[in-house]
């Protein structure tokens, strides 16, 4: 891997600059799913009037667990992605400034590959295969 020129200066100065973003993200992220879930149960039941008298997710609560089904396999695989980015870019960087440029084209190798994204309880990713996006 010859011809690489890294300011490691810059590097770090984005990578905390993403770091944060990130965090942020995360942050609205987990928030958002605290929401939805309040929010759901808040909407309401259905009731049968005829019996026997059992209730059910309302139709809003059952449209915000739909949404959040579909978009929370989504939501954790941009939290992988960024973070294998940012965590592949800071360990690349270290081993170019260490002088060991195979290290670093291998760090920024596995840094690129797919993440594994498992969503307890998802039947399989509602996004299909985002390697052909």
């Amino acid at each position: 891997m010859t011809g690489w020129d890294v300011d490691p200066a810059g590097v770090y100065s984005v990578l905390s600059k993403a770091g944060t973003a990130a965090k942020s993200m995360s942050d609205t992220g987990s928030a958002m799913q605290g929401n939805l879930e309040e929010a759901a149960s808040a909407a309401g039941t259905l009731t049968s009037q005829y019996g026997p008298y059992s209730s059910t997710v309302g139709l809003v609560g059952s449209a915000l667990g739909k949404f959040l089904e579909a978009w929370g396999q989504d939501l954790l695989y941009i939290a992988k992605r960024t973070s294998k980015s940012l965590n592949g870019a800071d360990q690349a960087t270290r081993c170019y400034v260490a002088g060991s440029l195979e290290q670093a084209a291998n760090a920024q190798q596995e840094a690129a590959k797919e993440p594994k994204v498992d969503l307890p309880g998802a039947g399989g990713a509602p996004g299909g295969d985002r390697s052909q996006r």
